[in-house]
């Protein structure tokens, strides 16, 4: 369907369905869903000329003096929200977003991903995407968690509380064209699950914002908190955003498929080759909090170095079991990602990678079998493993040190990134902490 029929589409479902708000939504650089309000009688205009906001009151957007900043509605993201009110309803539309000369703007997240998806598209492959998405249940929102139930990995059991509020969730992703693949009770209390469909890179993302504001959307109605903090109780599972990648070509081809034993293409190989060699540079993006290192420890389920295995969930890039003649399931696993992620910024340095890996012929390194509770430093220096950042400062020296990531993401979004991510790194550093008043408050 091209853009003007989208357009007709879009403006004439508004008026035959009574859609009288129309939400335009966007995200910041850290991935918070932003939105404004339009009447149905403005959204002709914005889709030919944009609708003016402040950018200054956005987070890392633009400086008072810069701040004009249009947003131009994707007409092929049109949804009608299935929890406001049928009669007067409300839609949401994402956006793009450009300066007042019409330049696409640099601190825009969605624009970011847009362009590497272009870059890839112009040499032949369609990336697509499924994301699986782990988060808490809580009860309340308190500072400390609450669990509503103890139940473990798909445990159907009255102990799993939340089966019914997974179902509705659900529902309401598939209300909005988002097919869920599964949904189930992780491992850890009150922690759950939720897999979408793959589809192609900005798609998902876009899918992924809308799926983290439906999850807590429906707790909320449910009298529950949803979390996506990545590691909030001590000694329990983590919760990661798994991110299944692969490329097809322009006739629906998968390009990762392959004959060896593994199933994987020559050019698979590559990509994997080089999601591993920028693993290091780009988990700022993938995991941007403090709490992301709390889950990224040595347990043999969570990645701690740049490899590639089968069997090993400890592996940074995991190649699930192939299906039997079913080439089209040929994908990665990429597994260090957590739900706090911006998922566009996530999906374009780790897409991104993978596209130079095909470039340079990145040769794929040897697969690393052993889980990573049981690898000691030393030995894997002599394996030649690289080993992840092990905390948000790490990280942040690793971006800032990387050309590749300013080439993917540009000055705007890098050096954000960089200033925002120090000062969280030293108010943390310099905050102290209930465990070490337990430990030093009365000792010495």
């Amino acid at each position: 369907m091209s853009a003007d029929m989208n357009v007709d589409f879009v403006l004439r479902t508004v008026e035959k369905r009574d859609i009288r708000f129309v939400r335009l939504w966007f995200t910041d650089i850290q991935g918070n869903l932003k939105s404004f309000s339009v009447s149905p009688e403005e959204l002709e205009e914005a889709f030919e000329e944009g609708i003016g906001f402040d950018g200054s009151a956005v987070d890392g957007f633009a400086p008072a003096e810069e701040s004009d900043m249009l947003a131009f509605p994707d007409a092929e993201t049109f949804q009608i929200l299935p929890w406001r009110p049928s009669n007067s309803g409300v839609a949401r539309i994402f956006c793009d977003l450009r300066t007042p000369s019409g330049e696409p703007f640099d601190g825009d997240p969605r624009g970011c991903l847009n362009r590497v998806f272009q870059a890839a598209d112009e040499k032949g492959f369609v990336p697509n995407v499924g994301p699986k998405i782990e988060y808490f249940y809580f009860a309340g929102e308190g500072p400390e968690p609450v669990t509503v139930d103890d139940a473990s990995y798909f445990d159907l059991t009255p102990y799993d509380s939340a089966r019914d509020l997974r179902r509705s969730t659900t529902l309401t992703l598939e209300k909005m064209s988002i097919p869920v693949q599964y949904s189930y009770h992780a491992n850890g209390p009150s922690q759950n699950g939720i897999e979408l469909r793959y589809a192609e890179a900005v798609s998902a993302a876009d899918a992924i914002m809308t799926a983290r504001l439906v999850i807590k959307q429906e707790a909320n109605e449910n009298n529950l908190f949803a979390s996506f903090m990545p590691k909030p109780i001590s000694g329990q599972s983590g919760s990661a955003m798994f991110l299944y990648q692969s490329l097809f070509d322009h006739d629906g081809e998968n390009l990762f498929w392959g004959e060896n034993s593994f199933h994987m293409s020559d050019l698979a190989c590559h990509y994997i080759a080089g999601i591993l060699k920028y693993a290091p540079e780009y988990t700022l993006v993938t995991n941007p909090t403090v709490n992301s290192y709390k889950r990224l420890q040595p347990n043999g389920e969570v990645p701690i170095y740049a490899t590639w295995g089968r069997r090993n969930r400890s592996a940074l890039v995991r190649i699930p079991t192939h299906k039997p003649g079913k080439h089209a399931s040929a994908r990665i696993e990429l597994r260090n990602p957590d739900p706090t992620t911006n998922p566009y910024l996530a999906l374009a340095v780790t897409i991104a990678a993978g596209l130079k890996g095909i470039e340079d012929e990145l040769p794929l390194p040897q697969e690393y079998t052993n889980g990573g509770l049981d690898v000691r430093e030393k030995d894997a220096r002599n394996a030649g493993l690289v080993r992840l950042p092990r905390d948000l400062g790490e990280a942040i020296e690793a971006f800032e040190e990387s050309d590749f990531m300013r080439q993917t993401l540009g000055d705007h979004i890098c050096d954000f990134l960089i200033e925002n991510k120090r000062r969280e790194w030293s108010d943390y550093c310099t905050t102290v902490t209930d465990w070490e008043k337990r430990h030093y408050y009365a000792g010495f």
